[in-house]
């Protein structure tokens, strides 16, 4: 028989405060106070704070000193520098996948594709990032994968903000679709350039 670990209440109110921030519920800049989530949530303000620690560990939101935790802007200019970091590593990735199809990076697409349109957006973002990372993964380098990790948090943060650049998520499943059959089939000279398009950012 196979037991299920329990969800502590910690862990699930970080699962719920995650979900709100990558759908854009709780948008860039805004505070989350300990007493109001706990009168919110009705959990005790310890339970609350060590959520809010998992998720400034994470990245998704930022804690200074005698505030409370908030969650950072992402601007226009902090995208176009996340970008221009992230081709390089990307091109390396598509320099080592042409040609293959990664299985994991498919079954994401899979998943992004039958999420049900009332699904949040922070499930989307979660299939998007998982598609990019499979990708990565594939390529068979430990230091690559462990440079774009450290790219994470900003890159789901800034995932928020294509909740209104595509309204129908069928174009964004099916711009991936496209993207995953150039590499597949390559050659990397059209694997690269794929990968340089796809990172173009499309502003809201």
């Amino acid at each position: 028989m196979t037991s299920l670990r329990p969800v502590s209440t910690v862990q699930a109110l970080a699962a719920a405060l995650r979900e709100r921030v990558l759908s854009g519920d709780i948008g860039p800049g805004a505070f989350l106070p300990e007493q109001e989530l706990s009168a919110r949530y009705g959990v005790a303000r310890p339970t609350v704070r060590e959520a809010l620690a998992v998720l400034v560990h994470e990245g998704l939101l930022r804690r200074e000193r005698n505030r409370s935790a908030y969650v950072p802007e992402v601007t226009s200019a902090d995208l176009a520098d996340l970008m221009y970091v992230r081709r390089p590593l990307e091109d390396l990735m598509a320099q080592a996948v042409a040609g293959r199809r990664v299985a994991a990076a498919d079954a994401a697409l899979d998943r992004l594709g039958s999420l049900p349109p009332d699904a949040p957006w922070a499930a989307v973002v979660a299939e998007h990032m998982a598609l990019h990372e499979a990708l990565v993964v594939a390529a068979g380098s430990p230091r690559l994968e462990r440079l774009y990790g450290v790219l994470a948090a900003e890159t789901r943060l800034g995932l928020v903000r294509l909740r209104d650049v595509y309204p129908d998520r069928d174009e964004l499943v099916a711009e991936h679709r496209e993207l995953l059959e150039i590499i597949a089939t390559g050659p990397e000279d059209a694997a690269r350039e794929a990968v340089r398009e796809h990172l173009h950012w499309r502003e809201t």
